[in-house]
């Protein structure tokens, strides 16, 4: 027989288990903008040592580069202040999608990242480069390297693998595991070149001159960078987005950010970049 102080301790478990599960249900449900709006926080993915996009000062603890400033901008838009939670590339589609964070900022809306994260209008173009071993032939069209005698190497998964893939199928292509690896394979000669968006390579050779020389070929390639966001239903929080960057846009506030940022944090001018790169 069940003793009536086990029946009213079962209810009371049931009950709280009910409650539990009906405040989590209403926390999914919130939409981004009227948590952002309830909280007076905006939530933005920040990965360390990915200069010129993020970088914690190790002294102040502050972080810095074009993601923080974007972010920075939009919170002031939105009447909130930005909250950083760590990250890194893989995970940061995660992260988005688990509603741990509200923005990524500096991400690629690829097809498989469109399926579970929704994105911005374009934040800026991230031109594609040719970065070859120093003797190599100048690169003036892609066309020259799209052939099985020339070694290419990517890393692997990247819009730089995306990219190679489609525009140079006949060439001979190696993916390697991080952006690193395939300019060391580079700098010791075991590759011709390797594929990579402006604003990686500039820094790259501003630091490490030695790796070899970048070109940008024709036709001019470029890949959109973009803000990742939660996929939901409600669109306010992608209006909200979109309606400050059409603003920021149109002053010429992102290109100032990204010079001065390049300039700052990767010790690369202004006047450094080639005429085709347009942001």
């Amino acid at each position: 027989m069940i003793s009536k102080r086990y029946l009213i301790q079962s209810l009371a478990a049931i009950a709280s288990v009910t409650l539990a599960a009906s405040a989590f249900a209403q926390a999914s449900a919130e939409s981004t903008l009227a948590r952002v709006q309830r909280t007076k926080v905006l939530r933005v993915g920040a990965v360390a040592g990915a200069v010129p996009y993020f970088n914690k000062d190790l002294v102040s603890q502050k972080w810095e580069g074009f993601g923080p400033d974007f972010s920075e901008s939009l919170a002031k838009k939105l009447g909130v202040k930005v909250e950083y939670v760590e990250t890194t590339w893989g995970n940061a589609v995660l992260d988005v999608q688990a509603n741990k964070i509200d923005a990524m900022f500096g991400m690629g809306p690829t097809p498989a990242r469109r399926e579970v994260v929704d994105f911005s209008h374009t934040l800026f173009n991230n031109t594609f480069t040719a970065v070859c071993k120093k003797g190599f032939p100048a690169v003036k069209t892609w066309e020259q390297l799209n052939n099985p005698n020339t070694k290419i190497v990517v890393d692997v998964g990247s819009n730089q693998d995306q990219f190679a893939t489609r525009m140079l199928p006949k060439a001979n292509i190696a993916r390697l595991e991080n952006s690193g690896a395939a300019t060391m394979s580079v700098q010791t000669g075991r590759a011709d070149c390797q594929v990579l968006v402006v604003l990686l390579a500039q820094p790259l050779l501003a630091k490490r001159a030695d790796v070899g020389t970048m070109s940008i070929p024709a036709p001019v390639e470029t890949s959109t960078v973009n803000i990742g966001i939660r996929k939901e239903t409600d669109k306010g929080f992608e209006q909200a987005v979109n309606g400050w960057l059409e603003e920021v846009r149109g002053k010429g506030e992102v290109r100032s950010v990204i010079l001065k940022n390049m300039e700052k944090l990767a010790g690369v001018k202004a006047d450094s970049f080639p005429a085709e790169v347009k942001f």
